[in-house]
């Protein structure tokens, strides 16, 4: 049996960045100001823009990019790869690469399956975001829909 631990590691970070472990944050980049919780997982490739929170339990997976001023509520998970075989896909090549803009809020235990959530839009808690979101408003249920514009 190997035991990992959890890590941060090649990890480039601005001014006043916050990290709470344990977490496992490796091959990303954490700009000024961002704040992380607990248990939260960002892999390689992500990019977590300047006075962002990412709250505990979250699992930010490759290649996300996440603008200025987000909140990311407890629990949210990011998912690259959409199955689109019916199975796990071996190839990062396929995966979609995941773009939030600024000042976006996604509630605690919401899932993201999609590659754009245009800036200023608000996520509800629990929303399963399978379309891109490009009408800044606030989106809820499964899948998430418009609710409101803002």
């Amino acid at each position: 049996m190997k035991i990992f631990n959890c890590d941060i590691r090649d990890v480039t970070t601005g001014d006043n960045v916050k990290v709470m472990v344990p977490s496992n944050i490796y091959g990303c980049e954490l700009h000024d100001d961002v704040f992380v919780g607990p248990f939260v997982e960002i892999q390689k490739g992500c990019v977590i823009g300047r006075g962002s929170r990412v709250q505990s339990h979250t699992f930010i997976c490759e290649n996300v990019s996440l603008g200025e001023n987000c909140f990311i509520g407890h629990n949210v998970t990011f998912a690259n790869d959409l199955f689109r075989s019916g199975a796990p896909d071996p190839d990062p090549g396929s995966w979609i690469k995941i773009s939030i803009g600024d000042n976006v809020t996604i509630g605690s235990g919401a899932t993201i399956l999609t590659d754009f959530i245009c800036s200023g839009s608000v996520i509800g808690a629990g929303g399963v975001v399978v379309n891109p979101v490009t009408v800044k408003g606030i989106y809820a249920g499964n899948p998430a829909r418009l609710i409101r514009t803002l």
